[in-house]
């Protein structure tokens, strides 16, 4: 099994994991950003990230780009249509803010604050129409 394989059954074991800021315990709880930092780490894609404490609105409130940030030192945007496993970041309020892994585009695994973690398509509420950006963290940048 490749990497990418790994996230996807990686990922699919988060399913139904209910929202929780923070949160990174499988069947517990989680948010979109420790989804993907735990998701990728048992992938064997990267090590283990100290994410230091965010509040859960602070992409209403500022203009930088933290959570992008953050994920470049991971990975490197692409330009052409995702892959498996690649990561999709969707802008929420004023920043580039929401994480999800991509199983086929546009079918993605996410942790959303309503519904836990779950299957979506970015085609539909509360994704479709958002502006989206493209990262592959199998090469970083």
């Amino acid at each position: 099994m490749n990497q990418r394989q790994r996230v996807l059954v990686e990922a699919e074991t988060w399913l139904r994991t209910r929202y929780h800021h923070m949160g990174r315990i499988k069947g517990g709880g989680t948010d979109c950003l420790m989804l993907l930092a735990e998701v990728y780490e048992a992938a064997g894609v990267i090590a283990h990230v100290e994410v230091p404490f965010y509040p859960p609105d602070w992409n209403l409130h500022r203009d930088a780009e933290r959570y992008l940030q953050g994920l470049m030192r991971y990975a490197r945007e692409i330009d052409g249509p995702p892959r498996r496993g690649d990561v999709a970041v969707f802008k929420f309020g004023r920043c580039f803010a929401h994480g999800a892994i991509v199983t086929a585009w546009p079918q993605v695994i996410h942790a959303w604050c309503d519904a836990g973690v779950v299957f979506a398509d970015a085609q539909q509420a509360p994704l479709s129409g958002r502006q989206v950006r493209f990262f592959d963290p199998f090469q970083t940048a």
